[in-house]
């Protein structure tokens, strides 16, 4: 297939990915819908046996390549992990030679993963962009063919299938928000959101990090960072293909910041239950940011990817934890005698926080010689708790203050 996919592309590939990926759970979240104001339903593409969306297009792309009747001597793809993954996966079970060249700064459980599907990994460049330059070069050099992540009418086409999907549970929904990279899932999509309903709204989003989308579609000039927790997205070149489609059939695209994601990572662990990496928060991100804009809508969001490193996936529930109050430091200011951190930690225990960690400092303080500065890591309940506990030091005499 060559130039744009259409709705019939879409058709195609739902019959031939039948049976072979999941036709993954589009349910409602009450308590999410609750919290925005907007009915909330969420696709879990996480729950692919790759634990992302990419399998879909990815095994479109290769069952096309195998019924073609052309010879192949193996396939080669660059990608942050999930099409990586896909590929791979695919590959094995159809028996064909897969290289995946990957960022070398890809999560290292996408890499094993990755190699754990049988493919050879190669580690190259440190974007997107330098890892398939390094694929086209390679592909050239030992005649493998090249498997695009996003810019491919056959991968887009596969990716497609899960707006037919959504649209199939959900008919009247009013809005679907979807996550932007290079731009092949929304491009899918929103062909056939467009034939199974025209007017419905479509939102692409972007992480403010990598606007590259937005840049080329908007006509903006939005700096391009270095590094971001929505790493799937982290693309800086959009698609020939997807630029086209989304500026056809995408109304609107907006960005969001790390920490617009890092609170919807946290939320739909802690509500849903399910776990997703930062470009599979990425919808619920730009919802949370801008409630209004959807309120009272019925909003589809697809929870495109589950990859995510334990050692993040710390990081951000810790932070997650300070930002809603459970987790607090608070300095207090004392004399230094004999007990005065007992009976800290005895006024911290009867306001009902449980103390984390205690840091009891003397020599790097500001503070008199015969002062001395505690700070305590405390597990609260929420602000109010760690306001409590403040003013019961501050009642007992001491200079007690939450950072």
């Amino acid at each position: 297939m060559s130039g744009l996919p259409g709705y019939p592309d879409i058709e195609a590939a739902a019959a031939r990915l039948a049976g072979q990926v999941l036709d993954t759970p589009f349910v409602e979240s009450r308590t999410l819908s609750q919290i925005t104001g907007a009915q909330i339903f969420l696709k879990f593409e996480n729950l692919q046996f790759t634990a992302s969306f990419k399998e879909r297009g990815a095994l479109n792309k290769l069952a096309s390549l195998m019924a073609s009747g052309q010879p192949i001597k193996g396939v080669i793809a660059a990608s942050a992990g999930n099409h990586a993954q896909g590929v791979a996966h695919h590959a094995q079970r159809l028996g064909l030679r897969a290289v995946i060249v990957m960022p070398v700064a890809t999560p290292m459980v996408k890499v094993e993963r990755t190699r754990g599907f049988g493919a050879e990994v190669v580690l190259h460049g440190e974007a997107f962009d330098e890892a398939r330059e390094q694929a086209l070069s390679l592909a050239a050099r030992d005649g493998l063919t090249f498997v695009h992540p996003f810019d491919d009418a056959l991968v887009i086409a596969g990716q497609g299938t899960i707006g037919i999907e959504m649209l199939r549970v959900q008919p009247d929904l009013h809005t679907l928000v979807i996550a932007v990279g290079g731009g092949g899932l929304i491009s899918g999509i929103s062909l056939a959101a467009r034939q199974l309903k025209p007017g419905i709204e479509i939102i692409g989003v972007q992480t403010s990090r990598f606007p590259a989308m937005v840049n080329v579609v908007k006509g903006t000039a939005h700096p391009q960072g270095a590094s971001t927790i929505a790493e799937g997205i982290a693309v800086g070149l959009p698609g020939h293909l997807t630029r086209q489609l989304v500026a056809a059939h995408v109304n609107d695209l907006v960005l969001v910041d790390e920490g617009d994601i890092e609170e919807a990572i946290v939320m739909l662990l802690e509500i849903e239950k399910t776990l997703v990496e930062g470009a599979g928060a990425a919808g619920l991100a730009a919802v949370l940011k801008e409630p209004a804009r959807y309120a009272g809508k019925k909003v589809g969001l697809v929870l495109c990817g589950g990859n995510i490193d334990p050692l993040l996936l710390a990081a951000i529930l810790e932070r997650g934890m300070v930002r809603a109050g459970r987790l607090a430091r608070v300095r207090v200011d004392a004399r230094d005698t004999p007990g005065v951190l007992a009976r800290i930690t005895a006024i911290v225990a009867g306001a009902g926080a449980n103390i984390d960690e205690v840091h009891h400092q003397r020599a790097f303080s500001t503070l008199s010689v015969q002062s001395v500065e505690v700070e305590l890591v405390l597990q609260t309940r929420n602000r109010a708790h760690v306001g409590e506990v403040v003013a019961a030091l501050q009642a007992a005499g001491l200079d007690a203050r939450a950072d």
